[in-house]
């Protein structure tokens, strides 16, 4: 099956608003390939009373069974087994969700990053040094957030890079000193740096260095981009505010040049923080903000259970995931942009809470044994 539609929708640009037809019937088409190619999402449809052949309008997308992420992380579902790429969430739980990719899938993926980044003006020719918050490449490691935040450095030529977690002795090791030595030597380098990669370590390193009494200046255009959420760190948070002051303090990048990720292995979208530091949804995809208990679409504003739906991918039935994240879906914003944007409030225990797709895993019990 071609997808027309859903190839035409990530051809789009990623804010403009007249898309909703393309995107419902990308949607539809995708939803149909689903339903024909596994028989675990064919069953889930069945069992919700969802026929994917008569998705017409917005309705029917919000009517679309709902996956929780805690779901895909102990059942895979394929609905394609050819795939270029796998890639699994962090396991900060002790499970992961598998998800792979096809070619076209990551064409469209790929499309889509550097439509949002041209957006965002995050594309250069100047070559930069990295250095990555994150996880070294290794063969032992097919997670997400570590193929995502070395694509990152893609977005201008790479000069260097420095990993802040490497592979020793079959476990990683954080080195949050080697990451500060390096810091230091690039700062007095002509070329400029960007950070990628986890919130939490790149916090610590700026406070362990204001408490030190180091203080750099990075050279204009220099960047700190950071996604991944804080996750096992949850208790060290610190609100925007208070990080953007150390960045500004120890670094001296101002707010402007401080680019937050958001997306999910489980919905392979890229949202990236407007000037205002909001999570504007694209045109790729959409945003349902869901009443905890009966799983209805509470208005904008309200808080609720995030549930994120794309047709971007072949291989694994994901249109319409639910996470368990708190969100708030917004209207207006000042910066310009004309789409609404998401709020994250944080996580949330899904363990009394029955989903919608809670049936699947009854009817998968058989065939897993």
């Amino acid at each position: 099956m071609k997808f027309k539609y859903t190839n035409k929708l990530f051809s789009k640009k990623p804010y403009v608003n007249n898309t909703n037809e393309f995107f419902i019937k990308a949607m539809r088409e995708n939803a149909i390939f689903q339903y024909e190619n596994c028989s675990d999402y064919q069953r889930i449809c069945d069992k919700a009373s969802f026929n994917p052949y008569e998705i017409k309008n917005d309705k029917d997308i919000e009517n679309l069974p709902i996956i929780p992420t805690a779901y895909l992380k102990t059942h895979q579902m394929i609905s394609k087994n050819r795939a270029l790429i796998t890639a699994t969430s962090s396991g900060t739980s002790g499970k992961k969700s598998v998800i792979k990719f096809d070619f076209p899938s990551l064409w469209r993926g790929l499309k889509m990053v550097i439509k949002v980044c041209q957006f965002h003006k995050l594309l250069s020719i100047k070559r930069t040094n990295y250095i990555l918050f994150s996880y070294k490449p290794h063969k032992a490691n097919n997670t997400a957030i570590t193929k995502t935040a070395t694509g990152s450095t893609l977005f201008a030529p790479s000069e260097s890079k420095t990993y802040a977690l490497t592979f020793v002795k079959g476990e990683y090791k954080l080195d949050l000193n080697k990451l500060k030595e390096k810091l230091i030597v690039l700062s007095k380098k002509k070329k400029r740096i960007r950070t990628i990669g986890f919130p939490a370590y790149t916090y610590f390193l700026l406070r362990m260095m204001k408490e030190e009494g180091i203080f750099l200046k990075f050279r204009k255009g220099s960047k700190v981009t950071i996604g991944g959420g804080w996750k096992q760190f949850y208790a060290d948070e610190v609100n925007k505010e208070d990080f953007y002051k150390l960045v500004k303090e120890v670094l001296d990048i101002d707010e402007c040049n401080i680019v937050e990720y958001f997306s999910a292995v489980e919905h392979p979208v890229l949202y990236t923080d407007c000037p205002n530091h909001h999570f504007h949804v694209p045109v790729y995809s959409k945003v349902i903000i869901r009443n905890p208990h009966d799983f209805k679409p509470v208005k904008n504003g309200e808080i609720g259970l995030l549930n994120l739906l794309t047709p971007m991918l072949a291989n694994v039935p994901i249109l319409s995931i639910m996470t368990d994240d708190l969100a708030i879906l917004h209207e207006e914003c000042t910066c310009g942009i004309k789409r609404p944007w998401v709020e994250i409030i944080g996580r949330v225990g899904l363990t009394d809470i029955k989903t919608c797709a809670a049936g699947a895993e009854e009817l998968l019990k058989g065939e897993n044994k």
